[in-house]
């Protein structure tokens, strides 16, 4: 591990061990900017209401998704087109109908933890959600 001096005027690491043990447990680069591109996904509001839709009922078709999210059926079907290529939902049909569900090796972690815990972080304690400004 190399030190470097910078502005501060002392040499860094200031705590190799730790560096080591952070620069142990990173993912590959390669794998960082897959998770950023999938959590990109999620940034349209349309699509995280999906998933979250898909979350509490185990399947819905376009045009009652729409009525769920209470959105146009061309955002819905836009968004479920987008999360199906990226292998986040899956469908299947039946007659002219097509069914849309979380795929089966979406983490539940995902689903009951973090995103809800996301959305709770970025709340403030008074309620009020913080302004672009802010975050």
């Amino acid at each position: 591990m190399s030190t470097s001096p910078v502005d501060s005027g002392h040499l860094h690491p200031v705590d190799p061990d730790r560096v080591a043990a952070a620069r142990a447990r990173l993912i590959p680069a390669d794998d960082a900017a897959l998770l950023a591109s999938l959590l990109g996904l999620l940034a349209d509001p349309v699509r995280a209401r999906i998933l979250y839709a898909l979350d509490v009922v185990d399947e819905l078709c376009v045009g009652d998704l729409a009525i769920a999210l209470d959105a146009s059926e061309d955002a819905v079907g836009y968004g479920l087109r987008i999360l199906r290529t990226a292998g986040l939902v899956t469908n299947r049909r039946a007659g002219r109908a097509v069914y849309y569900r979380l795929a089966d090796n979406f983490p539940q972690p995902l689903r009951e933890h973090c995103l809800r815990r996301l959305v709770e972080l970025s709340r403030r304690g008074d309620g009020d959600e913080l302004t672009i400004d802010e975050r």
